[in-house]
């Protein structure tokens, strides 16, 4: 039996569970997501692994880019990385991952980013179907109003979040 190990880390913006597989972070998700049954059904039967709360070197440096980050230390994070997903949604996850530290994008433009700018609905549904919150920055997400739109850790989250990254823009 293969597995991933995981354990859950309390962020200032609500419980994350981490996990790792084959030494890469398969995991950063919050804990008490709508989705989270559904993601974790596609992560185990895509790697054919059950859950094992179990620590280890990957999810250590995790919780230490984390808490980098939580602290404004830490702008980009440097880790072994494991998209589990549709080949769909794995070009979504990594033009997610291109959209700049301090700056937010539109479901339009990440459509357009991968050449599909039809297929907007599609691809909010891969961006909402991330597992690695934070790490790929789907909380840089908005609405083509500007609005704030849906955010698995919550619109408030998801507010803290750009709020935490403007403020490491503000002068010393």
């Amino acid at each position: 039996m293969k597995f991933i190990e995981i354990q859950y880390y309390k962020s200032p913006f609500g419980e994350l569970i981490l996990g790792s597989y084959d030494e890469q972070l398969c995991i950063c998700d919050w804990r008490y997501r709508k989705m989270r049954s559904a993601i974790d059904k596609r992560i185990t039967s895509k790697l054919q692994a059950q859950y094992l709360e179990k620590d280890n070197v990957v999810l250590q440096t995790v919780r230490n880019q984390l808490e980098q980050f939580f602290n404004s230390e830490r702008r980009d994070f440097d880790l072994p990385l494991l998209f589990v997903g549709t080949d769909f949604q794995q070009k979504v996850w990594q033009q997610l991952a291109l959209v700049p530290f301090g700056n937010t994008s539109t479901y339009l433009e990440l459509a357009q980013g991968i050449g599909h700018e039809n297929a907007v609905r599609a691809v909010a549904n891969a961006n909402g179907a991330n597992a690695l919150s934070i790490i790929i920055p789907c909380h840089r997400i908005i609405g083509s109003n500007g609005q704030l739109v849906g955010y698995a850790g919550g619109l408030e989250a998801k507010k803290k979040l750009l709020m935490l990254e403007q403020d490491m823009f503000a002068p010393l």
